[in-house]
């Protein structure tokens, strides 16, 4: 098995046998302790592992869309600011044009 998924069983299994009464908090969750055979406990934990993993993610896909959304619209800022910079610095270095007074009727 490979690490990132190793840690994932582990925390998922230490989730599903810390506390099984939170395990009915958490919906699609099961309640494992109340299988009698080992191996329909086996399958309630995979399954809750399962589970787990599927969750984990999707939760994983959305931050990284978020991620992506934040990050583009921080390089739209850094452009646009990039741009603003620009101009002020061609304002500054252009003369200033005398004001001519108003006119009056």
């Amino acid at each position: 098995m490979g690490q990132p998924l190793m840690k994932k069983f582990v925390v998922a299994s230490l989730l599903a046998l810390a506390s099984p009464a939170a395990a009915q908090d958490i919906r699609g969750m099961e309640l494992c302790t109340a299988e009698k055979t080992m191996e329909r406990r086996t399958g309630c934990l995979q399954a809750n592992n399962e589970f787990l993993q599927q969750a984990l993610a999707k939760q994983t896909r959305a931050a990284d869309d978020k991620l992506k959304a934040a990050d583009a619209k921080l390089l739209a800022l850094e452009a646009r600011l990039t741009k603003l910079e620009t101009e002020l610095a061609a304002l500054k270095a252009k003369p200033a044009e005398p004001v001519a007074p108003a006119k009056k009727p």
